[in-house]
Formats: C-alpha cells, structure tokens, sequence
C-alpha cells in the first residue's frame, strides 16, 4: 500500500499519445504501458458526458481518454492514497476536469453511488493473489494481484451505469471465462476484442465491452494485431496501423463495425 506521496526522485515525466499527454509515474512502483491507452481509447464517450475508473492507479488511462475526447466529467477512484494524489496531479497538469477519490472501489463515498454514469470503465488486477509469487514493491502488487473478486469489479461497474451505459474492461485472456461470465450476468449487448500480440500469436489480453439494459446478442470479434511483425524488430515504430493511431495520434480504438467510432 503507497500511503505517502511521491516525491519527484521517484518520479518520471513520461510522454503518452505522441506527446499530447504528460503522466507522472513512478520509477520503481506501477507504471502503465500500453494497456491502459488500449481501454481508454475502447471507450466510447463523447464531449459532455461522465465517466468513471474504478481502480484508476496515478490516472493514465483517464488522462488518455480526456486528453482524446474533450468536455469530459471524469471521475477515478483508487485506493491507494499516494497513487490518487499522483492521479490528481496528472489530471491537473494536463488541464483535465476530474475529481479522484481515495477509497475501496466496494465502499464507494456516498456521492459517487448517487451518480449515474455514461461509462465506467477498469483495468482490474491481471492475475489472483492466492496462485502467484508477490511482486516486491507492495504498491505494485496491488495493481497487479488485488484481493477484490472480478465478480464485484464487474458488480460495482454495472449498477454505477445510466440505462444504455457502457462498461469497458481489459484483462488477461485466461481470465475471460470467469469476467464473460460476470459481464452477461449483469450487463447485455456484450462484444469481445482480444488483443493479440503479433500475426499468428494467440491473444495474451482481452478487451470486453456491455451496456447496460442492452439487448444486441453477443459479439465475437476478429483479434486486433498490436504489433506488425512475426517477431521482436528493432523497429522505431513497431505497432499495427489501428494501434499506431492510438498510441501516437491519440485516436479511438472502436470495436469492428462500431456505428459511431469517435
């Protein structure tokens, strides 16, 4: 658990979306690669509308996607009270409206369970405390093995939505049993992209999306290719096309045959 602020030493400055975004991070705790860019840019809000990040870390994802769509209400919780203060600082350095609560996504503060949400979006913990070896900085643990079930994440997700709301999720592909089975329990209209490395490579990462009250039967998609080689290049720029957007141009990332991509 990261309870004190950060200071500068331990931090780093780091450029996201080809320089549009600037996210403090730590040195040797949590940092965010690629797969918060991923979820953020999956989300499809639009100028106006309130999002919420349950677990939101130092806030990298919720300053992709406000850096992406502009006019956003954004709200992050997080658990640890050194990462949230990061999180507020990078929503402030990056001129973003937001607001960062400090609390265990279960016991939400009492106005945020009065809201209701166009989109709720997570990357929860990759993997189950009880089958792994700890990561050594305790903070890092947390983001990588928390102790909260899927089931509740997915839970908490679906009754903070307004009717027609959207929950978007990233996770492991080993994992998508156990999630797709929370998803269609609480939420409909539930379409599947899985992330995978390279032509040929089975996906190592997932992205689901439902709504809530939706009726669409579930989606199946063809994986998306995140990088363009068969193999490790020593490539200035190695990402697809659809990624390379994304990560550099700050562009969406809609699922095939979305109506409206953003």
């Amino acid at each position: 658990m990261r309870d004190a602020p950060f200071t500068t030493d331990e931090l780093t400055c780091d450029d996201f979306l080809g320089g549009r975004a600037r996210v403090w991070q730590p040195r040797n705790g949590y940092r965010a690669g690629t797969d918060p860019v991923l979820l953020a840019a999956a989300v499809t809000a639009k100028p106006g509308q309130t999002v919420l990040e349950l677990g939101c870390g130092g806030g990298p994802a919720l300053v992709c996607l406000g850096t992406r769509v502009p006019g956003l209400h954004l709200t992050g919780v997080e658990l640890q009270p050194g990462y949230a203060d990061l999180a507020r600082r990078n929503l402030a350095e990056n001129a973003l409206d937001g607001t960062i609560e400090t609390a265990d996504l279960t016991a939400l503060p009492g106005h945020v369970r009065q809201v209701q949400f166009d989109h709720v979006f997570a990357n929860p913990p990759y993997f189950q405390a009880s089958t792994r070896k700890g990561a050594t900085a305790a903070d890092r643990e947390i983001a990588l093995a928390g102790q909260t079930p899927l089931a509740q994440w997915v839970e908490i997700a679906a009754k903070r939505l307004a009717p027609g709301g959207t929950a978007t999720f990233i996770q492991r592909a080993e994992r998508l049993p156990e999630l797709l089975t929370h998803f269609t329990a609480h939420l409909g209209s539930v379409e599947l992209l899985p992330l995978a490395p390279r032509p040929n490579r089975p996906p190592r990462l997932i992205l689901l999306r439902g709504r809530r009250a939706g009726r669409a039967p579930f989606r199946f998609h063809a994986p998306l290719i995140l990088h363009r080689a068969t193999d490790h290049q020593p490539d200035a720029n190695p990402y697809s096309a659809p990624v390379n957007a994304v990560m550099r141009d700050a562009a969406a990332l809609p699922f095939p045959d979305d109506k409206t991509p953003l």
